[in-house]
């Protein structure tokens, strides 16, 4: 195999998105697969939250190690552990018995999805990893090619939203997590055959210590994105789909089946516009003619005007006081621009890591880097149903307002450090 991973960085960079396309397709699908049937079950937004928390936490566990065994036994091992996992987890959830308890069932949903935190984790760390050791350098390639990779995983997983919602008012549960075990147990197969070398195979020499960053600047962004995924998920995870549900719903078959319908789809376009305008960045922000310094700023600058979208629906939730078709207007316009400007910061982040970092650190810093954001969802995902059951829609948005301002704080001293380092 060539000392260079760059030599056959095309075809093994569409291999990496094939599988990583495939393992987000099942990722979004599942999630909401799991928020609407146990919703329809009975399950408060708390226990709701309950059933991701240990998928979050998982992530932050695995991207804290996930770096070491990467640079110890190779990205495509962990890339191939990542989807096998998923496999099983959604094997395993297909043994569920609706005979349960309530808390058996969450205790069981929660460990398969603690297993699927894990899976998520290991494909997204290879896929990200993978992109800085094999883009061509020079010429805002590397930006181009992270904007790509996470842009179409995004219109990917928003697809998956609509599947999930889909296949759950078609054939039901059980029938659904089996088919797409199936599926992704094939496409798993199939790119195991195909798969180009290009990619490193780890080395033996690899201290788990190394995992933590010496640099300031991949610390102060490891905290700027624990607060902005922090503000997305406590309105996106719980708190947004209940709101929708309550408002759509009649709670006959046919209106559940509606229902779930227009919550998938209105996730899917969230999340496929979000991928669209991540995949745009680099041109939409002229990224080639700026320095690492200046992309740095912007960072700062477009994570303030992220904070005042969800502060000014908060506002407007508190001044309604119960759902009005005013407001979920409001809310379906504002959550959409919510989600144009937060794919413009997560593509700069994106990018930043990988800029800061070296080739041979890549797997470590984007590993504990990818902590942050697990750690950043698991606070948010607690906050959506906390926030949401006590004090409802205006309490859940003025949480996202609350994160998104620390992000902005984060992101300030990281343009400090970034200015210090470019002196």
């Amino acid at each position: 195999m060539s000392s260079d991973p760059r030599q056959n960085g095309l075809p093994a960079y569409i291999a990496v998105t094939a599988a990583y396309w495939a393992f987000m397709l099942t990722d979004g699908a599942l999630r909401m697969l799991v928020l609407l049937h146990f919703h329809t079950l009975g399950f408060s937004a708390i226990q709701l939250a309950y059933l991701f928390l240990l998928y979050e936490f998982m992530g932050m566990v695995t991207n804290l190690s996930a770096g070491w065994i990467a640079a110890r036994f190779g990205l495509t091992f962990t890339l191939y552990a990542g989807l096998g996992i998923q496999i099983v987890a959604l094997v395993a959830l297909s043994q569920l018995d609706p005979t349960w308890t309530i808390a058996a069932s969450v205790a069981f949903v929660m460990a398969v999805q603690g297993a699927s935190g894990v899976a998520k984790d290991l494909a997204k760390m290879s896929s990200k990893s993978a992109v800085k050791l094999l883009a061509p350098e020079g010429d805002g390639a590397l930006f181009r090619w992270v904007a790509a990779l996470t842009g179409s995983k995004n219109a990917v997983k928003g697809l998956g939203f609509l599947l999930g919602a889909a296949l759950l008012g078609l054939i039901g549960f059980t029938a659904s997590v089996l088919a797409m075990a199936g599926a992704l147990a094939l496409i798993l197969g199939a790119i195991a055959l195909f798969m180009p070398s290009g990619l490193p195979r780890g080395k033996k020499g690899a201290k788990f210590r190394e995992v933590f960053s010496m640099d300031p600047r991949v610390n102060w962004l490891s905290a700027a994105r624990m607060f902005l995924f922090g503000a997305r998920d406590v309105w996106f995870v719980v708190g947004i789909p209940i709101y929708f549900y309550s408002v759509l719903s009649d709670g006959s078959v046919e209106g559940n089946r509606a229902a779930f319908f227009q919550i998938g789809t209105f996730m899917a376009v969230w999340i496929i516009l979000y991928g669209a305008v991540q995949g745009f960045a680099p041109k939409l922000l002229r990224a080639r003619d700026k320095s690492d310094a200046e992309i740095t700023g912007l960072a700062k600058a477009w994570v303030g005007a992220l904070a005042l979208i969800p502060a000014a629906l908060a506002t407007a939730a508190l001044i309604a006081g119960d759902p009005a078709p005013w407001l979920t207007g409001m809310l379906v316009v504002g959550l959409l621009v919510f989600g144009a400007v937060f794919a413009i910061n997560s593509a700069l982040h994106s990018y930043l890591i990988l800029a800061f970092t070296k080739s041979e650190r890549v797997t470590m810093d984007v590993g504990f880097y990818y902590m942050s954001n697990a750690a950043g969802r698991l606070v948010g995902t607690l906050l959506s149903g906390v926030s949401f059951q006590v004090g409802g829609l205006p309490l859940c948005l003025a949480t996202a307002a609350t994160m998104a301002a620390l992000s902005w704080v984060m992101a300030g001293r990281l343009q400090q450090h970034e200015a210090a380092e470019t002196v």
